[in-house]
C-alpha cells in the first residue's frame, strides 16, 4: 500500500487583493481628486479675480468671488470627511453658471478686465464638478451649456468683445476639455458599477452554493447517523439474546441518541479545532464499552489538532469499524486491537482497527451493503481522509484510517467495494 500524502491545501501566504474597485470607492476617489483639481486651479485664478474686482459692481462682484473661492476651499475638506461632497459640488456649479450668465450685469469697465474674465479659467473645474455631482444627462447638458454661455458673454462688450470667432474657439476648447473629463468619469463609474454587479452576482451564487452544500452535508450526516447508529442499534437489539448482547445494544442506543443530539446542534460551517487527544479519549471510551476488549496503542497525540467536522467523521468511521468487527469477526477467541497515532509519516491522524476473525472476500459482499462505502470510506473522503480495508477469509480484517490524504486506492473501486454491514 502506497503511503497517502497530505491533502492539498490552499497556500496560506497567497496575497489577496486589497481594496478592490467598487462604485463607492470610485466616488470617493473621484470626489477627492476633482476637489483637489479645483483647489489648485482656484488658487491660480484667485489673483486674476482679485485684480478684476475693481472693475465689477460692488458688493455683488466681491460676493461672487467670496462664494466661489470659499466653496473651492471647503469642498476638499468635505471630500476628505466624505460628507455632502456631491451636494456642495452641484450647488457651486449652479452658482458658477449663474455668475457667467449675470456677468454682463456685474462688469463696469470691460477694458479693465483684460483679455478674459476670471470665470473663464474655472470652466473646466466646474464641468468636472458637474460630472461628479450630477447624473450623466444633466452633467452632459452642463458641459455644453456653461461654455456656450461663456462664449456668448465673451462676444459681448462686457466680456471683452472679442468677436464670434475667438469666443467660439474659447467655448469649443472648454467643451472639449469638459467633455474629456466627463467621458473619463462616466467610463470609470460604469466600470465600477459593473464590478459591483459582478461581485453581487458572485456573492449570491456563492451563498446559494453554501446553502446547498450545507443541506447536502446535513443530509449525508443524518443518513450516516441513521445507518451507523440507529439502524445498527435496532439490528443489534433485535438479535440480542444474551445479557452481554443486550448490554451492548443498550450502550449503542445511548450512543445513537448522543449522535442525533450532536447532529441537531452542530453547524456544517463549524471550522473550530479540537485536539487529537480529545478525539482519542472519545474513541477509547467507545472501545471500552464493547463486550470484547480491544488492545489499545495510543501515542504522539498532544500537539495535533483537526477541525470539528473531521474529528466527527474520523470518530464515526472508527466506531463503525469496531462495530463491524464485533458483529462479523467472530466470538471470544478473536483478538482485536486499536491503534491511534498522531503525526505519522502518512498523515496527521493514523488509526488502525484490526481483528483476527473470520475475514471476508470483497467480491462476495452484496452490492446493496452500505457499511464500509458510506459509513467509512465516503465519510472520510468528504473531509479529505482515506480508508483502506484489508481482509481475506480466515485471515482477519484490518481497517486503516488516515487524515488528511489525497490518495485513491484503485483496489477499492465501486465494483469491488467490500461491505460487511447494512
Amino acid at each position: 500500500m502506497t503511503a497517502p500524502s497530505a491533502g492539498v491545501r490552499s497556500p496560506l501566504g497567497a496575497v489577496q487583493p486589497r481594496n478592490p474597485i467598487s462604485r463607492e470607492r470610485f466616488e470617493r476617489i473621484a470626489g477627492r481628486s476633482v476637489s483637489a483639481f479645483g483647489l489648485v486651479f482656484g488658487l491660480q485664478t484667485l489673483p486674476s479675480a482679485l485684480g478684476q474686482l475693481p472693475s465689477v459692481k460692488e458688493p455683488w462682484g466681491a460676493i461672487v468671488v467670496i462664494v466661489v473661492f470659499a466653496g473651492l476651499a471647503i469642498i476638499p475638506v468635505l471630500a476628505i470627511v466624505q460628507h455632502f461632497v456631491k451636494i456642495a459640488m452641484g450647488a457651486l456649479s449652479v452658482i458658477f453658471l449663474l455668475a457667467i450668465i449675470t456677468w454682463p450685469l456685474l462688469a463696469l469697465d470691460p477694458d479693465a478686465l483684460g483679455q478674459k474674465p476670471w470665470v473663464w479659467f474655472l470652466c473646466s473645474v466646474f464641468t468636472a464638478f458637474a460630472a461628479v455631482a450630477f447624473p450623466l444627462w444633466l452633467a452632459t447638458a452642463y458641459t455644453f451649456i456653461t461654455p456656450i454661455a461663456y462664449g456668448f458673454i465673451r462676444a459681448l462688450p462686457s466680456g471683452g468683445g472679442v468677436g464670434a470667432e475667438i469666443a467660439g474657439l474659447d467655448a469649443l476648447y472648454a467643451i472639449i476639455l469638459g467633455g474629456v473629463i466627463l467621458v473619463i468619469i462616466a467610463m470609470l463609474r460604469q466600470a465600477a458599477s459593473a464590478v459591483d454587479t459582478a461581485q453581487s452576482q458572485a456573492l449570491a451564487k456563492y451563498a446559494n452554493a453554501v446553502r446547498q452544500h450545507a443541506t447536502e452535508v446535513e443530509r449525508v450526516q443524518v443518513d450516516a447517523i441513521v445507518h451507523d447508529s440507529v439502524l445498527t442499534t435496532l439490528l443489534s437489539a433485535a438479535s440480542a439474546r444474551t445479557p452481554d448482547a443486550k448490554e451492548l445494544a443498550a450502550r449503542m442506543a445511548s450512543d445513537a441518541i448522543g449522535h442525533l443530539h450532536a447532529a441537531e446542534a452542530s453547524s456544517p460551517e463549524d471550522q473550530s479545532l479540537v485536539g487529537l487527544d480529545r478525539l482519542s479519549d472519545r474513541i477509547t471510551t467507545a472501545a471500552a464499552a464493547f463486550s470484547s476488549p480491544f488492545d489499545l496503542e495510543v501515542h504522539d497525540l498532544e500537539v495535533h489538532t483537526l477541525p470539528v467536522n473531521v474529528a466527527e467523521a474520523v470518530y464515526s468511521a472508527t466506531v463503525q469499524a469496531m462495530v463491524n468487527s464485533m458483529q462479523h469477526a467472530g466470538g471470544g477467541d478473536v483478538r482485536r486491537a486499536l491503534s491511534i497515532r498522531g503525526g505519522s509519516p502518512q498523515a496527521t491522524v493514523h488509526i488502525v482497527v484490526t481483528d483476527t476473525g473470520r475475514g471476508f472476500e470483497a467480491r462476495d459482499v452484496p452490492a446493496e451493503r452500505l457499511g464500509l462505502r458510506v459509513s467509512i470510506r465516503e465519510r472520510l473522503s468528504k473531509v479529505g481522509g482515506y480508508a483502506r480495508i484489508d481482509s481475506a477469509p480466515g485471515e482477519g480484517t484490518t481497517v486503516t484510517i488516515l487524515w488528511p490524504s489525497s490518495d485513491v486506492d484503485p483496489e477499492f473501486a465501486p465494483d469491488v467495494d467490500a461491505e460487511v454491514t447494512p
